[in-house]
């Protein structure tokens, strides 16, 4: 019976009401040891009737072993794997060790989960425990948290028990405190003086494993109130200090049992006799209610008895029992054995030992080709500290630094790379740790930083290697189109040319972007567009293309831009580059919503956003808000653009990251426009520095100038403007520097031609704006049924894709025509009705993809795809899948 929890017990209730009618959920427990978090997940499980249960719990010294706790959770139901797509099922069996194929993404694993559990679930309903999380290796904890964010439909409950230290963001938590006074009375014995019980509930502070096990340890003069029960030590060690008390008091066989054990971690009985643990001192452990046995399966009651045991053994037995299990371990049949025995000999190592750390290399390879970034990173990071020679040492070093990297941890592996020596000498290396130290500013929020520590660094690169200095030079350069700073690029470029035989497309690409930054324009967009064009005959990788992917949007080049974006995006998901994909996302985001695809673009920068929130890279948040806030003024939310946009702009003007700064800004003042405050929007337009991106959103500031009657801010922008697009040569480019021309020259004819030309380009929002416009100037000019032909395709467009703002504007303009408008509608948009979500569901399954397919492409189970085409069908009016492939195309590529 549980004491004081009345109020975390319903919460459970309800979670496990929900699964029973088919409606997932999750949990995180959070509170210190002892406080009662596994006592909630037994009451949980003692209320699951007629659901399925998993159950596994954390273990510290198997935190660097790669899905080791993903395995243990879900091993009653690994023979369920099969069912799952075949892509998901071999992912899945690499990771865990029950296949041969390395998983081709994390997040291939992470959904494969998700589909498991579902599985699992079946037509019922399932509960997954998971114990001391903050124990589980990040591999597992990747998986498990990507598949309780996603979970919505399944009948499917996770909850999570963790200490400090298990990183679930997003997740619902609920935070355990200590008992009151009445709860922790009822839980103390009752022959106790009063005096002792006031004293044991005021010291233990009504944490519930303390109140329990203390009385036992009290001496006579504690008992009779002559002196404090607890005294001045934290709760959990005087817990502790209680049950290494009862440990000392066994036989010699039930200490060294639970001391290898404790080694231990796996709990597999086999593993544990082979090491020494008799079977007459295990039975003395269990009897003493120390360890729990099932099978052949060996656990403690409480990690607090774990640590006693392990924390109360001479240093010298420990060694001992760690170099015993290694010897166990290399009997074992257990897939994972050659790694635990790696870790058990680098946990008895005294010393420098070439043969462990080597063992602990061969683990990280292995970890490699199961997926596991966290656990390379471990294994690495350990085999260094084992290796003697300093340029060995240096190079695990950086091995480790490189794979947190790709997990997405830049701290840790900025802090890994610190600890390099001056006696790398080895190129790559060299470029690997200035790149990592690089990164981690960068994604924290100081590109400037960033491109200050390539400079720093590159010349010792330069000296061994021009190819890789190149490199450096170009992510310098990248880190100054982020900041802004054409001082650093202009530095960047130099060093470039100095590597004169260097001949590469991202060398050119980066020269011309120095260029553009500086002001000439031409020269920029010629070397920039060279490069752009060439792409396709190299094999970049995922940086070369994200860089190439920037350049194609400073050249006004939507399609291309939207191309290579979305190739990043398939190579981050496939290759599991966590700390890019945020990046890509984003990329991809703005791309989508240069063609119009708003909700597609949505989606995509929402989805970076939370994963970079996540990450805790500073830069991409702060980045992703402004882009965010870039599409919302198109759609005209007011609301929703201003929040992100003023919180984006104000993060990222403390960083110093101006490129974000500048998409801020281009919003609000886009929403200015739309809200017809051209003094505003001049404002914002206005405060963007001459670098970069002003050239792309000075067609709006001509607009904001002439509006707002500033004739010379107008024809400055609109030179800006013209002369950008005189070179990039793309017709929506030229049709919006006829439309700005027009409205500067007041003539006629450019707007014609701009109508002309926009219809060669697939931005039909501009084609809208500059519709309005002339609709505007025809009305004035009282010409009012030309007008109305210019308004009706302007109001139509904007209805269309859901931009109200601009819509309201053009049914304002045909009122004044004293034409009647039509309500406000999404004319031609059935799916208009869905969530964002119903919609990427109902557009992947008008495509002919099945619900597997569409389950992958969204991260979703298939049951959650099945959930949202049943709530869609009604809303749009059909019954079956065969009738939407009308509907789709029936719908706008707003998305």
């Amino acid at each position: 019976m549980l004491h004081g929890r009345t109020g975390e017990q319903a919460k459970i209730e309800w979670l496990l009401a929900e699964a029973r009618t088919g409606r997932s959920g999750t949990m995180v427990i959070r509170g210190p040891a002892g406080i009662g978090k596994s006592a909630l997940l037994d009451y949980a499980a003692g209320r699951a009737a007629g659901m399925r249960l998993l159950r596994g719990v954390g273990v510290e010294s198997e935190a660097t072993l790669p899905f080791a706790a993903l395995h243990l959770l879900l091993r009653t139901g690994l023979d369920r794997i099969h069912t799952l797509p075949d892509v998901q099922a071999t992912a899945l069996n690499g990771a865990l060790g029950l296949g041969d194929v390395t998983p081709e993404s994390r997040f291939l694993v992470g959904l494969a989960t998700l589909s498991l559990l579902a599985e699992l679930a079946g037509d019922g309903a399932l509960l997954c425990l998971v114990d001391d999380a903050q124990w589980f290796d990040q591999a597992s904890i990747d998986a498990l948290v990507f598949a309780a964010r996603r979970l919505e439909v399944e009948g499917v409950v996770m909850i999570f028990a963790a200490r400090a230290g298990f990183d679930a963001a997003g997740l619902p938590e609920l935070h355990l405190g200590g008992l009151d006074s009445a709860a922790a009375a009822a839980l103390l014995p009752a022959d106790l003086p009063p005096q002792v019980r006031e004293r044991l509930i005021e010291e233990s502070d009504g944490n519930p494993l303390a109140l329990i096990e203390l009385p036992a340890a009290l001496s006579a003069e504690q008992r009779a109130g002559r002196l404090s029960p607890v005294g001045a030590m934290p709760v959990a060690d005087r817990v502790r200090e209680a049950f290494q008390a009862q440990i000392a008091a066994l036989p010699e066989p039930a200490r060294t049992a639970l001391l290898i054990a404790a080694s231990d971690g796996s709990g597999e009985l086999e593993t544990l006799v082979g090491a020494g643990a008799s079977l007459h001192g295990l039975d003395a452990a269990e009897r003493s209610r120390l360890l729990e046995i099932r099978g052949t399966v060996v656990g403690f009651r409480h990690p607090l008895i774990r640590a006693a045991a392990y924390q109360g053994a001479p240093a010298a037995r420990r060694l001992a029992v760690h170099r015993a299990l290694a010897d166990a371990l290399t009997r074992s049949p257990a897939i994972d054995a050659a790694d635990r025995r790696a870790w058990h000999l680098a946990a008895a190592a005294l010393g420098p030992d070439e043969d462990v750390a080597r063992e602990l290399e061969e683990a990280a390879e292995r970890a490699r080709t199961r997926g596991g970034h966290a656990a390379i990173a471990a294994a690495y990071e350990r085999a260094a500290e084992l290796t003697a020679d300093p340029v060995r040492r240096s190079g695990r070093v950086v091995a480790a630094a490189l794979a947190a990297s790709d997990a997405g941890l830049m701290g840790r592996a900025a802090a890994l790379a610190d600890k390099a020596t001056s006696d790398v000498d080895d190129p790559n290396m060299l470029a690997a740790l200035i790149q990592v130290r690089a990164h981690r500013e960068l994604e924290s929020g100081a590109p400037l930083a960033a491109g200050r520590i390539i400079m720093e660094g590159f010349p010792r690169v330069a000296a061994r290697s021009s190819e890789r200095a190149s490199w450096l030079l170009v992510e310098a350069i990248r880190c100054a189109w982020f900041a802004g700073d054409t001082q650093l690029a202009e530095e960047a470029a130099a060093g470039l040319r100095a590597l004169s035989e260097i001949d590469s497309l991202l060398v050119l690409g980066a020269l011309g972007l120095t260029r553009l930054m500086s002001g000439d324009i031409g020269g920029g967009i010629k070397l920039m567009g060279e490069a752009v064009d060439g792409h396709g005959r190299t094999g970049l990788g995922v940086p070369g293309l994200t860089f190439t992917a920037s350049l194609s949007f400073a050249l006004g080049r939507a399609d291309l831009y939207e191309e290579i974006t979305g190739r990043v995006v398939a190579a981050c998901q496939k290759s599991g580059m966590i700390g890019w994909l945020a990046y890509a996302l984003q990329d991809h985001g703005l791309a989508q919503g240069w063609l119009c695809r708003y909700g597609e673009a949505a989606a995509a920068l929402n989805a970076g956003l939370r994963l970079a929130t996540d990450l805790g890279h500073e830069h991409r948040v702060s980045h992703i808000m402004c882009s965010l806030a870039w599409v919302l003024a198109h759609l005209g939310d007011v609301q929703g653009c201003r929040a992100k946009a003023e919180e984006g702009v104000a993060r990222a003007d403390s960083q110093g990251m101006v490129l974000a700064v500048a998409i801020g800004r281009w919003a609000l003042g886009l929403l200015e426009l739309g809200l017809g405050r051209p003094d505003a929007a001049l404002q914002q337009l206005g405060a963007i520095p001459m670098t970069g991106i002003a050239v792309l959103c000075a067609a709006d500031q001509v607009e904001a100038a002439v509006r707002s009657d500033r004739p010379v801010q107008a024809k400055e922008a609109l030179a800006r403007y013209m002369a950008w697009a005189r070179h990039v040569r793309q017709a929506s480019s030229d049709a919006i520097a006829m439309r700005c021309r027009a409205l500067v020259e007041d003539d006629e004819a450019h707007f014609a031609q701009a109508v002309y030309l926009h219809e060669q380009d697939a931005q039909p929002y501009e084609l809208a704006r500059t519709q309005l416009a002339y609709g505007e100037w025809l009305r004035r000019a009282r010409r009012r049924a030309d007008a109305r032909v210019q308004l009706r395709g302007a109001l139509e467009i904007f209805d269309q894709l859901g931009s109200e703002l601009w819509a309201e504007r053009a049914r304002a303009e045909l009122r004044a025509t004293g034409d009647v408008p039509a309500a406000p509608r999404k004319a031609g948009d059935p799916l208009s009705v869905l969530t964002p979500q119903e919609r990427q569901v109902v557009r992947l399954a008008a495509s002919g993809a099945s619900n597997r397919d569409i389950a992958a492409q969204l991260f979703l189970s298939p049951r959650t795809v099945g959930y949202h085409l049943y709530k869609a069908f009604p809303k749009l009016g059909i019954t079956s899948r065969a009738q939407l492939a009308a509907i789709a195309r029936s719908s706008p590529v707003r998305g």
